[in-house]
């Protein structure tokens, strides 16, 4: 599996071959993208896919396992890490490993997000017990395939929360005053958490809207979310999916 983008300075085709912003166009000229990042495994499940630029101008790469349990934990693989490039995609500045690995010991990462100190957060799926919000630290591993939910081992980074599944599975989160905001799927409804302590994560929305895919800050005291029940999972609503944008709790 690559990270690709538009090739620089390449003016995409309007043709049925490239994305031309129609509803359902699911076509991609290939002749006009460059690979950034290459050699990720990837699998039917497992492969998590979020991307994000960080305040310090790197780009985060999240991968799954991709089914590759005994990889998460080694630093030569890109299964089950966060990567840290730089946009061109070469190794950045001051990763632990000089490669591109940043963390490891992870099943399936799917939300990144920055506090005000630049600290880095991130939502993980769990296996069959526990789901992840995770505190990442450079060079850090947080146990999986061995250890999953809070297990207070020594050769371990713990999560800060966790859920059982049903009320999280965990996709996009964002970080609002220091608050993260974390949508879940299963659960169908967006999980917060304050990032300075002193409070246990609340819910809200829970059953609203179904499944929420992804959370973003909006504008004037507000965030989006976004639904996913058309994907075969969930119970289609009528309008489903929906892009909604709510005001702060």
């Amino acid at each position: 599996m690559a990270l690709c983008v538009p090739r620089r300075g390449r003016r995409q085709p309007r043709g049925a071959d490239a994305l031309d912003r129609r509803p359902g166009s699911l076509g991609l000229d290939r002749s006009g993208i460059e690979v950034v990042l290459a050699g990720i495994p990837r699998a039917a499940t497992h492969n998590g896919g979020r991307i994000a630029f960080g305040p310090d101008g790197m780009l985060y790469i999240a991968t799954g396992d991709a089914g590759r349990r005994a990889e998460a934990r080694d630093p030569a693989s890109l299964a089950g890490k966060i990567l840290r490039v730089t946009p061109e995609g070469d190794p950045a500045p001051g990763n632990p490993y000089g490669t591109a690995v940043y963390s490891l010991g992870h099943r399936n990462v799917q939300g990144l997000a920055w506090d005000s100190r630049g600290d880095l957060w991130a939502s993980e799926f769990g296996q069959n017990t526990w789901d992840e919000l995770n505190l990442i630290e450079a060079g850090g591993d947080y146990g999986w395939p061995d250890h999953e939910g809070v297990a207070d081992a020594a050769d371990a980074i713990d999560p800060v929360a966790v859920w059982a599944p049903s009320e999280a599975s965990p996709s996009g989160i964002a970080i609002i005053d220091d608050v993260v905001y974390m949508a879940a799927l299963r659960g169908e409804r967006v999980w917060l958490f304050d990032t300075a302590g002193g409070s246990a994560p609340w819910a809200v929305h829970a059953g609203e809207f179904g499944r929420v895919r992804d959370v973003a800050p909006g504008p004037d005291g507000t965030f989006w979310v976004l639904t996913n029940n058309t994907d075969g999972r969930g119970d289609r609503r009528d309008g489903d999916d929906r892009l909604l944008q709510l005001p702060l709790p």
